[in-house]
């Protein structure tokens, strides 16, 4: 699933009112939170034990209030349910890559059922390999490549996918059919994320996370195989925002990127008031792991097809509960960070996004097109389509962006040469 939650602003808005997720209830105790922590950094020596027990209370009252605000955030969401109703009793936690792995293998044959897909090695006509790799931080990231068996491809594309995904599920149909029109397609699964090491769905810094992307897609580039081809990004929503951070740290790595939906601005008017940043981030020092913002589901909002709907929300080892507070601050300040640099993209950009999008508003697309310093740049907006484009849609968008994205890659291909 795609997700951009994945975008920040829903990581940490309300569900009702003008900031979305936290309702104006919530915000008050938020703001004796702050309080709170701030008199007992002030005056630790006089009110540890009242500003503890103070604390543990508003800690409560929070959640009750997070629970009433709005229907969207009460009880199980609907993709945690849709994930337990397959799952066995006896499966294990997915909070950690153990548990995901076996899960992903135990059921994997049913993964391919509800996709509707055979076997990778039932694929004919394409290489298809899984790996697990150790990077330079000591984390074993989970690997999949898919080429052709015959013939050189025309470039490499390297995925980055968004919060509530996979490098595997839906993006197997994009990477295949990649494939199949001659490219070198390259994934991996972010620390925390699939089947890679970590803990399930924690952000701890986002700049982690690109620097392990730039790695692991920099060894894509040094392999003699694939050397002297381009090599392309494609990033859906905060994949996008991992792509253009990714340029901005190795501006030379990537040829072009293709953009779905890019989680790279927050709008104006759906920016969280100074307050609720400062008790985010106070809270997430704290306990940054704590599953405790509240959010809707993704896939209600950003699937406009009802089957990929039903379908997204099976993803047996995507995350699917409640942002973590040290992943909702991590989302934030990376937006911020990327807002402030869009003037410094310089490669060939190709933007897809849906035009009714609720997720990532396609105004932040907008913004990246007209701020981008490359001449090189092309903004599509589909009209009626939400923000899955290439996972949510009907059969016929999904075509048409995909062959967007291919006349767009077979041109700068040419121009590589």
């Amino acid at each position: 699933m795609v997700v951009s939650v994945e975008a920040a602003s829903n990581a940490i808005q309300a569900s009702q009112g003008k900031w979305g997720l936290i309702s104006y209830i919530t915000e008050a105790v938020i703001i004796l939170l702050i309080t709170v922590l701030l008199l007992q950094l002030r005056f630790s020596s006089f009110l540890p034990r009242v500003g503890s027990v103070i604390l543990a209370n508003s800690w409560a009252i929070l959640g009750a209030f997070a629970f009433e605000s709005s229907k969207k955030v009460v009880g199980t969401k609907k993709s945690e349910a849709a994930q337990g109703a397959i799952l066995e009793p006896e499966t294990p936690s997915l909070d950690w890559e153990a548990g995901r792995r076996e899960t992903r293998a135990r059921y994997r044959a049913k993964i391919n059922q509800i996709l509707g897909i055979c076997p990778d090695e039932e694929v004919r006509g394409l290489l298809v390999r899984e790996a697990f790799e150790v990077n330079s931080r000591g984390y074993e990231i989970f690997t999949k490549s898919w080429v052709l068996e015959s013939g050189t491809p025309k470039a490499s594309i390297c995925l980055c996918h968004g919060y509530g995904d996979t490098c595997t599920f839906f993006f197997e149909r994009i990477a295949r059919t990649l494939a199949f029109r001659g490219f070198a397609v390259f994934a991996m699964d972010y620390v925390g994320f699939g089947m890679s090491a970590g803990l399930h769905g924690y952000i701890p810094k986002f700049d982690l996370l690109v620097e392990d992307v730039i790695e692991h897609y920099s060894s894509v580039k040094e392999n003699e195989e694939f050397s002297n081809l381009p090599q392309f990004v494609l990033g859906e929503s905060m994949g996008g925002a991992v792509a253009l951070k990714a340029h901005l740290r190795a501006p030379t790595l990537f040829d072009g990127a293709v953009l779905v939906a890019p989680m790279c601005k927050i709008a104006a008017e759906m920016y969280p008031p100074w307050y609720l940043i400062e008790a985010l981030k106070l809270m997430a020092k704290v306990i940054p792991k704590a599953k405790l913002v509240p959010s809707g589901d993704i896939a209600e909002i950003g699937f406009r097809d009802l089957e990929k709907r039903a379908q997204a929300m099976q993803n047996m080892i995507a995350y699917a509960g409640k942002p973590r507070l040290g992943t909702a601050l991590s989302l934030l300040q990376a937006t911020d960070e990327i807002e402030k640099d869009l003037c410094k993209i310089s490669l060939p950009l190709l933007i897809l996004h849906g035009a009714a999008d609720r997720v990532t508003d396609p105004a932040v697309s907008k913004a990246l097109y007209e701020k981008a310093c490359t001449s090189d740049k092309t903004l599509r907006l589909y009209e009626s389509a939400w923000h899955a484009v290439l996972q949510g849609e009907p059969d016929e968008m999904f075509d048409q962006a995909i062959d967007d994205i291919v006349r767009w890659l077979d041109t700068r291909s040419v121009q590589h040469q």
